[in-house]
């Protein structure tokens, strides 16, 4: 019993002293409450940092994201056209001229003859080389086609001395001091280059790239004053074996001004495969369909303005070269005279690998509403030559076919008929590209093809003049008029029936022949 006491009394203490009392589980608790809620502020205070840091990072991506996007877009403003542009000679719509006057031009080869009818023209060769004459400061000039100067200097026809000596005053505008630029999509042409070389600038524009189509505008615009523009191209063949039209407008600034924007345009586009979105001011249009130029020609009251096509090449306030026409057909009161090379309303498109064919009706259908429902005359003549498209004629007779059996409806067609050479080159054939009306103009470079409208480049000026003109001098309508009806009552324009199916091409050949054997015939009885 006594070690049994001393056991416990020895063990006692041990075990009291383990047996101590705890910290409170309150206490405990507490602690590791404090502890858990100093780290959850903690990790609140960094979350928020964090949250911040990310705030001001997305911050700064978007403005850099909006720099850069401001850089982008000038850098696209600075690609598409030089803002600052070139000097426009401080010419301004305000103080252009508009008091000017208006010479109709016209090359008729030497072997076609005309009966006199009281029309004086002004040779198209005379006329370009008086632009040169007047030229102090600069020369722009846009042309597909430069051929100039024969390829064989060897077997220089005679007729191509014109075009030689035309060349050759190019080459020497430099030593006058005038600024010489050239447009074009003529990549390799040796005259170009020997223009360049002779410190012209020259430019060339990437078609296929741009619209799968060819530069057709044929212009000039001369010191910001004088322009010409029409159906030649700078060939030697238009000053002496094509018969082309056109006019020359002097002293006008304003419409010079204008023409020289779309040459901006066209002088823009090089090098590049797109066409831009953004345009400076100083390539768009000054005067359109909606709001013309008012001035005087030739002491005649008049209004004008210039369009352009395709529909990618008109920036803002430019009208569409189609407009145009559609706006010439709408003010026709009377009759409607057209003069082209050629007529097919068709367009052909590449879909999915293929190639498919369309009915272009834009100008079809406007030139059947003005006969059937306006009662106006519509005369047209067409080119005859080896590339007429047989489906010409299929259309020209739907479209005479409306006024069977109809009071007070006339549309009839001719077709002009020429000289073509062994190379299928236009000799003799009528180039013209222009609509008269009895009371408005319409001179472009674009035949009424389909796909003309939708790939080509042209450029065309629309003239209404006023019904009441200064006495005894004709008006630029007048003028255009008589140049048509002469050639619409001379011995090269015939009046063919067709039957009512498509030709095949030796059909078509066949007809042509018989045309060209028939007026031979007639000349060698006269």
């Amino acid at each position: 019993m006594q070690e049994k006491k001393l056991v416990s009394e020895n063990v006692g203490p041990k075990l009291r002293r383990e047996a101590a009392p705890l910290p409170s589980l309150a206490r405990v608790g507490n602690t590791i409450f404090s502890a858990v809620q100093q780290q959850d502020y903690s990790a609140t205070i960094w979350l928020r940092r964090r949250d911040h840091l990310e705030r001001w990072q997305q911050k700064c991506i978007a403005v850099f994201a909006l720099v850069c996007c401001f850089a982008v877009l000038m850098a696209l403003i600075f690609s598409a056209v030089d803002l600052w542009g070139e000097d426009e000679d401080g010419i301004t719509e305000e103080n252009c001229s508009k008091n000017c006057r208006i010479v109709l031009v016209e090359n008729i080869p030497d072997d076609l003859s005309f009966p006199h009818n009281g029309l004086a023209h002004l040779p198209l060769f005379s006329g370009l080389n008086g632009l040169l004459d007047q030229a102090k400061h600069s020369v722009e000039i846009v042309s597909s086609h430069w051929a100039l100067t024969s390829e064989d200097h060897r077997s220089w026809p005679p007729s191509a001395n014109q075009g030689q000596f035309l060349f050759q005053r190019l080459l020497g505008l430099k030593s006058r001091g005038v600024k010489l630029k050239v447009v074009s999509d003529h990549v390799g042409s040796v005259e170009l280059k020997s223009l360049s070389e002779r410190n012209a600038e020259v430019r060339y524009i990437n078609m296929t790239a741009l619209t799968k189509g060819r530069l057709r505008s044929s212009f000039w615009v001369v010191d910001r004053k004088h322009i010409y523009i029409g159906s030649a191209s700078m060939d030697w063949k238009s000053l002496s074996k094509m018969k082309e039209l056109g006019v020359i407008v002097y002293n006008c600034s304003c419409i010079a001004l204008d023409l020289h924007r779309i040459f901006s345009f066209y002088w823009q586009l090089e090098y590049k495969d797109y066409i831009p979105s953004i345009w400076s001011k100083r390539v768009t249009a000054l005067f359109s369909r909606a709001s013309p130029l008012a001035l005087c020609l030739n002491h005649t009251d008049a209004s004008a303005y210039v369009a352009s096509s395709p529909d990618l090449f008109c920036p803002k306030d430019r009208t569409r070269d189609i407009d145009a026409i559609h706006h010439v057909i709408r003010l026709a009161k009377k009759f409607i005279y057209i003069s082209i090379t050629d007529y097919l309303p068709l367009v052909n498109r590449t879909f999915r690998g293929s190639m498919v064919t369309r009915y272009w009706s834009a100008i079809d259908e406007m030139l059947r509403e003005a006969v059937v429902l306006r009662g106006v005359k519509v005369c047209v003549l067409i080119s005859l030559w080896e590339h007429t498209h047989p489906l010409t004629f299929n259309f020209m007779t739907s479209l005479q076919s409306l006024c069977l059996q109809l009071v007070n409806c006339s549309v009839e067609v001719k077709f002009f008929i020429g000289k073509e050479q062994l190379d299928g080159s236009l000799q003799r054939v009528s180039h013209n590209k222009f609509m008269v009306t009895d009371n408005a103009l319409y001179i472009g470079n674009l035949d009424w093809v389909g796909d003309e409208f939708a790939y080509n480049a042209g450029t065309s000026l629309v003239i209404k003049s006023s019904e009441s003109h200064r006495d005894g001098e004709s008006s630029i309508v007048e003028q255009v008029t008589a140049a048509f009806e002469r050639d619409w009552f001379s011995p090269y324009a015939k009046l063919l029936q067709m039957k009512s199916r498509v030709l095949t091409g030796s059909d078509q050949k066949r007809l042509y022949m018989t045309a060209v054997n028939n007026q031979s015939g007639n000349k060698e009885n006269e």
